[in-house]
């Protein structure tokens, strides 16, 4: 399956950029797409990939390289900066930042701070409670949540492909969301699916 999001991680160390990819290896809604050691082709990444998240050491952007950081955010707008702290940060440069990943987090809280700023990105707009699926439609939602193709749903379910491709198109007009990865994280707020449902 295609991954819908992409992130790019921007860490001097190799060892922490490295275990925080780790960290997505099996969460099929998310891509890391580049891993950087420093700010000096960030932007051209950014042009290629148009990331939904960055990840990135606050320590990079502070002081001289804090106006060049200011303007790429101002550039890529729908992209939510996410600080990955390893040390004192001074919280006036915290504040430039929509979450922050401590190096105390495990995988599963690391992974749910990228799933709420996901769903900020896709979901906010949706009242949830006025959305009401049909048993059938909930099937497909947690399946589509925990990355079955059509063909496997249709498989899981005992019903024709078509009949799949209807059940999403019926999703797609009652919640509003239209990707996998906003339907997945409306499937974890509605306490549809679990966390760790959606690794395997």
């Amino acid at each position: 399956m295609k991954s819908d999001n992409k992130i790019i991680i921007v860490e001097p160390s190799p060892m922490l950029s490295a275990g925080l990819a780790q960290y997505f290896d099996d969460c099929k809604q998310i891509a890391i797409v580049s891993q950087l050691d420093s700010l000096d082709r960030l932007e051209e990444k950014l042009a290629s990939y148009n990331p939904e998240i960055l990840i990135i050491n606050p320590l990079l952007v502070s002081f001289d390289a804090n106006e060049t950081f200011q303007r790429l955010l101002r550039d890529f707008p729908n992209m939510a900066p996410v600080a990955l702290v390893s040390s004192f940060v001074d919280k006036n440069i915290l504040k430039q930042f929509k979450e922050t990943i401590e190096m105390t987090d495990n995988k599963q809280k690391v992974v749910s701070k990228v799933f709420n700023l996901l769903s900020d990105n896709n979901v906010s707009q949706e009242k949830s409670e006025n959305v009401e699926l049909s048993n059938r439609e909930i099937d497909v939602l947690v399946a589509l949540a925990k990355g079955l193709t059509n063909k496997e749903i249709s498989d899981r379910l005992f019903i024709s492909v078509h009949t799949v491709i209807t059940h999403r198109k019926n999703i797609i007009r009652k919640t509003g969301i239209k990707s996998v990865s906003g339907l997945t994280v409306y499937a974890l707020l509605n306490n549809l699916v679990d966390e760790s449902e959606i690794y395997k």
